[in-house]
């Protein structure tokens, strides 16, 4: 069994399927609404553990029953959740989707990050065979790169803006303007930048250049949210058991496929 650790923020999201996005000043009624711990680090970690890995979660909570919801709902779907409690509550998010698989979000609150200092088993990333790392600080990035394998998102931020370590692959959205830019801050650390393009597949350059094919839908799209953390879980698990980046690229995009045809996080 592979064994990955994952570096980010978890969010306790409400999902209310609307028949359509309200127009302004309006009220629309849900046709029903459920809650998942999700965030960049929760989706992955979520969806590395239905892929069959042994998944170590390394994220920061609010110490308020959205955070203990959180860490219940992923110990339940076999993720190992080392938590940094927080006096600030849990961030919470409400996502819109529409019957055709959009979604529309909207945050409450502030992202909570782990920090290197905070005192969590950090050693265990010494043992896994790769990290991703999507929120925390700079000597956070650090303890992520004690593994073979580091795969970063932009959405660390500021935790890539300094002379961090080096990266193995950043992955990022090249439709958000604002991963682009972050991305371009730390490309020359990354041994491989991979861009995904939703139903276009993607591109990765870097020590090597290519490009991969979106996968097959198993069933009509439900919901967008997580389709791009899906694909980095994948993307993740594939280089971390070894696999060239066309062969986890590939992984990423089936797990990506899977995620847009079910709804909620995993």
């Amino acid at each position: 069994m592979t064994r990955v650790g994952v570096v980010g923020h978890i969010e306790w999201v409400d999902f209310v399927p609307v028949e359509r996005f309200p127009r302004p000043g309006e009220v629309v009624h849900a046709t029903g609404s459920f809650a998942r711990a999700a965030g960049g680090g929760g989706v992955v970690a979520g969806t590395l553990a239905q892929l069959g890995a042994e998944v170590d979660l390394f994220c920061s909570l609010g110490r308020d029953p959205h955070g203990e919801a959180a860490v219940q709902q992923l110990t339940d779907h076999g993720v190992e959740v080392h938590v940094a409690w927080r006096e600030q509550a849990t961030r919470r998010a409400v996502t819109l989707l529409e019957p055709h698989g959009e979604r529309t979000i909207v945050t409450l609150g502030e992202r909570l990050e782990p920090h290197g200092a905070d005192a969590l088993d950090w050693e265990r990333l010494k043992h896994v065979d790769g990290v991703y790392f999507t929120a925390g600080d700079v000597a956070a990035l650090r303890h992520a790169r004690a593994a073979p394998v580091l795969v970063a998102s932009p959405r660390a931020r500021r935790a890539l803006e300094v002379d961090g370590p080096p990266i193995d692959a950043l992955v990022f959205s090249s439709r958000d303007r604002g991963e682009q830019e972050w991305a371009a801050l730390v490309a020359t650390r990354a041994r491989v930048l991979l861009a995904t393009a939703g139903a276009s597949g993607g591109r990765w350059w870097g020590e090597s250049d290519g490009g991969w094919e979106p996968a097959a839908l198993p069933g009509k799209p439900r919901d967008a949210y997580g389709c791009g953390d899906s694909f980095a879980a994948g993307l993740t698990l594939g280089l971390a058991a070894g696999a060239s980046v066309a062969e986890a690229a590939a992984l990423g995009a089936a797990a990506g496929a899977r995620c847009l045809a079910r709804a909620g996080a995993p």
